[in-house]
């Protein structure tokens, strides 16, 4: 029998608080939401003055990352290639700022967040991640 790791909630708060902090580093008002392997909304927060809107394209990247086992970005990509049949996809989040995080080879949940720039996104989510000391 094969073991794997999964994010336990002490993970998650790890995670998080990264997050969190790194973005406020910044002075950026986002939304992060963390995911676990399926997808299942495990913790979300809308920082102060953050739109509204980003709660929802937050938690769409992370089960994009966790789900398709990749940052959100490469489908981003793939669109932009010119592949626009792939936005038939049944993957919502197809915008850089969803994460996985990968223990062992093994996607065990993912990190979205929305509220600046797609690539600052994704940077307050590898925050998170780092904080992990996974990869």
């Amino acid at each position: 029998m094969r073991t794997r790791a999964v994010l336990t909630d002490e993970d998650v708060i790890r995670v998080a608080d990264a997050a969190v902090a790194h973005a406020r580093a910044n002075e950026w008002n986002v939304t992060i939401a963390i995911v676990d392997d399926g997808g299942h909304l495990l913790y979300l927060r809308r920082l102060d003055a953050a739109a509204p809107i980003t709660a929802e394209i937050a938690v769409a990247k992370a089960r994009t990352a966790a789900l398709g086992r990749r940052e959100s970005k490469v489908y981003e990509e793939v669109i932009k290639q010119g592949r626009t049949a792939f936005l038939s996809a049944p993957l919502t989040g197809m915008l850089e700022g969803g994460v996985p995080v990968t223990v062992n080879g093994d996607v065990i949940g993912a990190v979205g967040v929305s509220g600046v720039k797609s690539d600052q996104d994704a940077a307050i989510a590898r925050a998170g991640i780092v904080a992990l000391g996974v990869e």
